[in-house]
């Protein structure tokens, strides 16, 4: 949005800057009163030097025989009769003379030096008005303003519109309407955010699908169990076969329960991304207490964990949920690894890696892509993980996600296994240089 105020602010000042100037160059060059009298100033010119070679007695005389042959009214007057400053007097006595304006119109005045104190008079009438200039360049600047900034805000009623668009067919069930961003746009902002709650949304659609389908389809098994022994425990007489199939229903009704649990704390995980608080956080010790969090874990499984980070290493996250993503990601390599797991941290350019190997089978190629949607468990690890329902590793996508991140997976070189990185954006390193 800040390009579109900057636009504005620009568009606004130039137009009204260009305008005027334009304008009032115009409004320079419009003839002046003097400019439209000049062929009269000069004609008064010549009839004031031949009256000044007339008598004085006779010039009266002569101007009215002069005003009837040119059919002007000029007139001779005496000067004591003239009450004007100096200066203008001496404007007088200039070629082109003193034009002074009346309600009536305008008069020229001009005499000589040997004319001197009388002068002549031309009555003149008034050019037209020139009002309708005046209005025509008010009409023109207000126009060429909103000329410019039609300019300016037609792109951006046109993105206006196309957001308008895509919007209504994504509201019609059009889940897959996208705006196609233009590097040229004002509001690639907005339309970038529309295209990420777009996508945001869809997501949250397909896995509430998805949740609902894989509920009603895994709930069946403990269901069907359930059935079976509660039909078995009826026609059992044997009371220690009744306390048997009790306790196999009580654990089935544990797995129910589990299995619900998992499924609505994943539901209700989107509720809780706007709850999320940034903090900068060193990296070397926060994976070292996430994995040592784990170590009861790791004991069990008697696991080696190696954590590798550069001293220092900052990034901008939510320490919590960070640490729920690397922590899945480490269980997850507790069920599946043989004796080693190594996490390691670095800093590409604007980029922070956190990636956590194993030597495991590792996750086939032709899944790397589904690895990480909600309720995919590779079908020779299922059940591997007793209470694992495929949601851990989409919970860690999500987590990354809030953090405008990117989770893959892929073969580790270092062990053979899984190899999962997270990749956050970050600020570039500065370059330092250390004093001598």
């Amino acid at each position: 949005m800040r390009k579109l105020y900057l636009y504005l602010l620009a568009s606004a000042l130039i137009s009204i800057v260009v305008l005027g100037w334009l304008l009032d160059t115009l409004s320079q060059q419009a003839e002046p009163a003097e400019d439209a009298f000049a062929w009269q100033a000069k004609l008064l010119y010549g009839v004031t030097n031949q009256s000044a070679s007339i008598p004085e007695t006779l010039r009266a005389a002569y101007m009215e025989q002069v005003s009837k042959d040119f059919d002007l009214p000029i007139t001779y007057s005496s000067g004591d009769s003239l009450a004007l400053p100096v200066e203008l007097k001496n404007q007088m006595m200039q070629p082109e003379g003193l034009l002074l304006e009346d309600d009536i119109g305008y008069y020229l005045l001009k005499s000589a030096p040997s004319l001197a104190p009388d002068y002549l008079e031309l009555r003149l009438e008034k050019p037209p008005e020139q009002y309708d200039s005046d209005v025509f360049l008010t009409l023109a600047f207000y126009a060429g303003i909103c000329t410019f900034m039609w300019v300016i805000l037609a792109p951006l009623a046109k993105r206006l519109t196309v957001l308008v668009s895509v919007a209504k067919q994504f509201a019609s069930g059009n889940l897959s309407a996208r705006i196609e961003v233009n590097h040229f746009t004002y509001i690639k902002d907005l339309e970038l955010t529309f295209n990420r709650m777009a996508n945001q949304i869809e997501k949250l659609l397909a896995e509430n699908k998805l949740m609902a389908s894989s509920l009603s389809h895994d709930i069946r098994t403990p269901v069907a169990c359930l059935r079976f022994g509660f039909d078995a425990a009826f026609e059992e007489d044997d009371i220690e076969q009744v306390h048997a199939l009790m306790h196999r229903m009580e654990k089935d009704l544990d797995q129910m329960e589990n299995m619900l649990a998992s499924y609505l704390a994943f539901a209700t995980l989107e509720q809780k991304s706007h709850l999320l608080k940034f903090a900068p956080t060193e990296l070397d010790g926060y994976i070292r207490n996430v994995v040592e969090q784990m170590a009861p874990k790791l004991t069990n499984k008697q696991i080696n964990a190696s954590v590798s980070v550069p001293a220092h290493l900052q990034m901008d996250a939510d320490p919590h949920w960070l640490a729920r993503a690397i922590s899945n990601l480490l269980s997850n390599a507790c069920d599946f690894a043989d004796k080693q797991i190594i996490v390691s941290a670095q800093q590409l350019d604007h980029q922070i890696e956190i990636r956590v190997e194993d030597d495991g089978p590792g996750i086939e190629e032709e899944n790397w892509a589904k690895v990480f949607d909600p309720f995919f468990q590779e079908q020779g690890h299922r059940n591997r993980a007793g209470k694992s329902y495929g949601l851990g590793l989409a919970i860690v996508a999500k987590v990354v996600d809030w953090h405008h991140g990117r989770a893959r997976v892929s073969r580790s070189d270092l062990l053979g296994g899984a190899k999962f990185t997270l990749t956050f954006p970050c600020k570039a390193p500065r370059n330092t240089v250390k004093a001598d």
